[in-house]
């Protein structure tokens, strides 16, 4: 992959990471505060949902980036392929994705976990491995017709998830 091709990539799955994260961040804000709680556990769900999947998104470009193969058709990405893969390379970026998957997927969505701070450290370490993705001269990606459709069906899933999480 040349270098301008690499800032196409980077920029295209840094910027989706990042929509992510926004997105997430717009669901916490529903979920409102209450000192040092959040108040609406469905909310805090799908933020924490949402942010771990930009997470997973910015990994899986960057597994692309260090040539990092896919597990095989039969088998599903596993946490245990995340962090033997991130291990072997960058044991900083693989403490950032224990403290993102244990509170963004474990706590956050699975137990719902209202702590303002705890989440707040969640989503500190969700940025920190975005970054990593970050290309050194962003290109301007300039939105298809089918990437505007896929925008609009993600936002609907959102939605429905948001309607459907307990």
């Amino acid at each position: 992959m040349t270098r301008e091709e690499q800032d196409v990539f980077l920029s295209k799955e840094y910027f989706e990471a990042i929509r992510y994260m926004d997105n997430a961040k717009d669901f916490l804000r529903k979920a409102e505060k209450d000192g040092a709680l959040y108040t609406d556990e469905k909310y805090i769900r799908v933020a924490c949902a949402t942010a771990y999947s930009g997470v997973l998104l910015a990994l899986d470009a960057w597994f692309v980036l260090k040539e990092i193969p896919k597990p095989s058709k039969n088998q599903r990405k596993s946490i245990e392929y995340y962090m033997s893969n991130i291990a072997k390379i960058d044991k900083k970026m693989a403490s950032f994705m224990h403290i993102a998957y244990d509170i963004l997927h474990l706590d956050g969505y699975y137990d719902g976990i209202k702590g303002v701070k705890a989440i707040e450290s969640g989503f500190d370490a969700a940025y920190e491995i975005i970054e990593k993705i970050k290309p050194e001269n962003p290109v301007e990606i300039k939105e298809s017709r089918a990437d505007s459709l896929k925008r609009m069906f993600d936002k609907l899933q959102i939605l429905i998830a948001v309607i459907f999480v307990r």
